[in-house]
Order: C-alpha cells, then sequence, then structure tokens
C-alpha cells in the first residue's frame, strides 16, 4: 500500500525583492499554506542609499516593499490603492512642501462627507490602511521639516517613506517597523528579516583584487570577473576609504574589510520559520546582494540542519545576473553551501537543485547559467539530487512561472517524503 504525503502546510524561502515573486505568489494561492520568506535589508543603491544615509541606523526596506506587493491584485480598487501607496515614485526636485502636499493628498482622498472621489489612485485606500500610512509619512516629514538638507528624495517609492516613518515610530527598530507595515499592507506573507535588525552594508571583492564597494557596485553590469569575497561592514566605504583601499594589494584589502565586519545576531523568527517548515527554497534572485548575504547569519546553518523540511532546494535562476557571469550552475549551488558553511554538504544543507532546462538564447536576455552534460547524466551534484524542469515563464522570458516552479517544488516533496517513509 503506498503512503500518500501529508499537503504542504508551511513553506519557507530565502528571498529577495523580485526574483522569486512569481513562486511566492503561486505558493500563496495555495488553501491552508503558510508563507515565509526570509530576507535581508543590505540594500543600499539610489533612492535607497540615500534613504539610508539620512536615517543612519536603517536597513533598506526595497525589498521588504516589493514583498508586500505579493498578494495585490490591480483588479481590486482596495488592493489596487495600496500597490499605488507602495510603488508612486516621487519627481525630480520634491520639497518638503510637496510631500506635506501628497500626504494631504492621500490623507483626503476617497469620499468624505459626501463628497465625491478625488480622482486619484488613492480613493479606494481603506479607512484603517490609510489612517496608518498617512500616520508614517508624516513622521518622516516632520523629520524631514527638521532636517531638510542631506537627501535628495527624486524617484524615491513612497512605499519607502511608509517603511522609514515606521522606522522612527517604531523607536528605530527595522524588525518592527517591517512587522507594521506588513500588517499596514494586509500581507499574508510572514515577511522575516534575517538578522536582528543591526545596520550592516556590502561590500565585495573580484577574482583580480577589484573592490565593489558598496551594493549597488555588486548588482551593476560588470565584466566576468567571478567574485570571490563577500564581507558585511559596520559602516559604508565612503569616497576617501574607497581611494584609499583600492590602492592596496588584494590582500590587504581583505585584511581591512575583515577588520571591519559588522555583528550581526540572527532573528529568531526567522530561525523558526527555517526550522519549523515542510519545504525550504533557497530562491533565485541576485545572489551577491539578495541571498549569499542572508546565509552569511550567524545561526542559520544550525536551523537548517534542524530543520523538519522534508526537502531542502536550491532554485537556479532562469538567467543570469550581473554578478554570477561565467558561473555554471553547479558553481551556484557550491557557492550556496559554502556560504552556509557545509561546502561538502555533509549536513545535508541542500536535498535537491531544481534547474531550468535549457531555452535558446533570445535577444537581450542573458544566457541561462549553464550545466556541464554530466551533472544532467548523474542527477546530482554535491550530494544533492538535480532535478530538471520545464521552470520558465513562456509569457515572460527570463522569469521563473510560478505554477510550473511550484508544481516541481511540489512533486520533489511528495516523493522526498515517500522516500522517507519507506
Amino acid at each position: 500500500m503506498s503512503t500518500r504525503p501529508r499537503p504542504l502546510s508551511a513553506v519557507t524561502m530565502f528571498s529577495g525583492g523580485r526574483g522569486g515573486a512569481s513562486i511566492a505568489r503561486r505558493l500563496l494561492s495555495i488553501p491552508g499554506l503558510g508563507l515565509s520568506l526570509v530576507i535581508n535589508g543590505y540594500d543600499n543603491g539610489l533612492s535607497t542609499g540615500a534613504l539610508r544615509r539620512y536615517l543612519p541606523g536603517m536597513l533598506g526596506p526595497s525589498d521588504f516593499r516589493k514583498n508586500c506587493l505579493l498578494h495585490l491584485d490591480r483588479g481590486d480598487p482596495q488592493q489596487a490603492a495600496l500597490m499605488s501607496v507602495l510603488e508612486h515614485r516621487l519627481p525630480a526636485g520634491i520639497t518638503p512642501e510637496r510631500l506635506g502636499d501628497l500626504i494631504d493628498e492621500i490623507a483626503s482622498s476617497g469620499r468624505r462627507a459626501g463628497r465625491p472621489p478625488s480622482g486619484t489612485p488613492f480613493d479606494a485606500l481603506r479607512p484603517e490602511a490609510r489612517e496608518e500610512i498617512t500616520r508614517d509619512l508624516r513622521l518622516f516629514a516632520r523629520r524631514l521639516g527638521a532636517k531638510p538638507y542631506g537627501i535628495d528624495l527624486s524617484d524615491c517609492a513612497l512605499g519607502n517613506l511608509v517603511f522609514a516613518g515606521a522606522y522612527l515610530r517604531t523607536g528605530e527598530d527595522f524588525n518592527a517597523a517591517v512587522r507594521s507595515c506588513a500588517r499596514t499592507f494586509g500581507s499574508p506573507v510572514r515577511l522575516l528579516n534575517v538578522t536582528g535588525g543591526e545596520n550592516a552594508f556590502l561590500a565585495a571583492l573580484k577574482r583580480d583584487g577589484r573592490l565593489l564597494a558598496d551594493e549597488a557596485d555588486i548588482v551593476a553590469p560588470q565584466d566576468d570577473e567571478a567574485i570571490t569575497d563577500l564581507f558585511l561592514l559596520r559602516q559604508p566605504i565612503g569616497p576617501r576609504c574607497r581611494a584609499e583601499l583600492e590602492a592596496l594589494p588584494a590582500a590587504g584589502v581583505r585584511e581591512v574589510l575583515a577588520r571591519h565586519r559588522a555583528d550581526v545576531t540572527p532573528s529568531p523568527e526567522a530561525l523558526d520559520a527555517i526550522r519549523d517548515t515542510d519545504l525550504l527554497v533557497y530562491g533565485p534572485g541576485t545572489p551577491h546582494s539578495s541571498l549569499l548575504p542572508s546565509y552569511l547569519t550567524p545561526g542559520v546553518t544550525d536551523a537548517i540542519a534542524a530543520s523538519r523540511a522534508v526537502a531542502k532546494v536550491f532554485v537556479v535562476n532562469t538567467r543570469d545576473d550581473h554578478d554570477i557571469q561565467g558561473l555554471t550552475a553547479p558553481d551556484l549551488v557550491d557557492l550556496t553551501l559554502t556560504y552556509l558553511g557545509d561546502p561538502r554538504n555533509e549536513r545535508r544543507t541542500v536535498t535537491h537543485v531544481l534547474c531550468p532546462r535549457p531555452v535558446p538564447p533570445s535577444d537581450g536576455l542573458p544566457p541561462v547559467p549553464p550545466v556541464p552534460r554530466a551533472v544532467i547524466d548523474c542527477g546530482e551534484w554535491a550530494g544533492a539530487r538535480w532535478v530538471t524542469a520545464d521552470l520558465e515563464d513562456p509569457g515572460r522570458p527570463g522569469v521563473h512561472g510560478g505554477r510550473s516552479t511550484v508544481d516541481a517544488l511540489t512533486a520533489i516533496c511528495g516523493e522526498a517524503a515517500l522516500a522517507g517513509a519507506e
């Protein structure tokens, strides 16, 4: 008699901003399934970097903001209004006064005292959400009014300022701000920062010794010289420090950066989510900014080893990112195992690799990370089973198909559960 595996009730995925969005959306559609996303806040590019410099101590909210969009449906007026707040971009040259006008516009949008809607995208906001959003925006605006210099809000997502206001309201507790914003935007996802909220900044070294001084450099277009070292630093590397480091040999840079590593603690909630899950997914995304830095968090590897997950699946990107050019799909698995402190996979940190089937090159899109023929024929790498499937969304080249990827993940879990029951 065959044993039917129990349905998934909990999935935890390491994720970034958008790389795993289609997978997460599909998981959210499964009745009774609880989804936890474990993310880091090291984003430091453009307007997010400007916001972090303005509020020293705050992590980057952008990836958390993007994941608050997962459940929102543009066809639903209330959800579309929430989306409009999260994604509204401030115009170039915006002043504190104009920001105040925008907040007043949101506060007065919708039907009030028998008046017709104002015609703004915020009209359909639920009263409770409107109140919470304007409360946190006004907190940030008050800080801006008292200290109007030192930040350019051009092209800043309004949702990031909601997070910034929540950060100020919660006593500069980033994780509390994430929880508050997830409630405000009605997110059904358990959205978890991987750390206790300590501020930290990314830097990296390439194989030839060149310095990538921040997260923005790491994700930017670059040559295919591999990144060999990743650092979490207590302070960002400023222009003067960067010039001094670039004058040193690679060994000297490595030594200096190692002395300035940030001390971060794990989020207890993130560790619980990793341990108490049916399926653990190392999701797709930009490895050296969204994923590998999360694995540097103390306690994460031990939580993975103690996890009750029936499968721990590494999902290969459908396309190369700027930071992994020239690396094969098995190289990416090896990087993950190395950053998790289990380079030989002796602790079964990764049980399966889910890899997209190669597709013909598309104009303007990077290639799929290559897979050596020997790996496909063997069906295994580093002690993990190698599974190849059609994962790319046919309508959106370069994006994982949510249905096909989740179907493949579910099949892996079913097979693993049956094998464990034998």
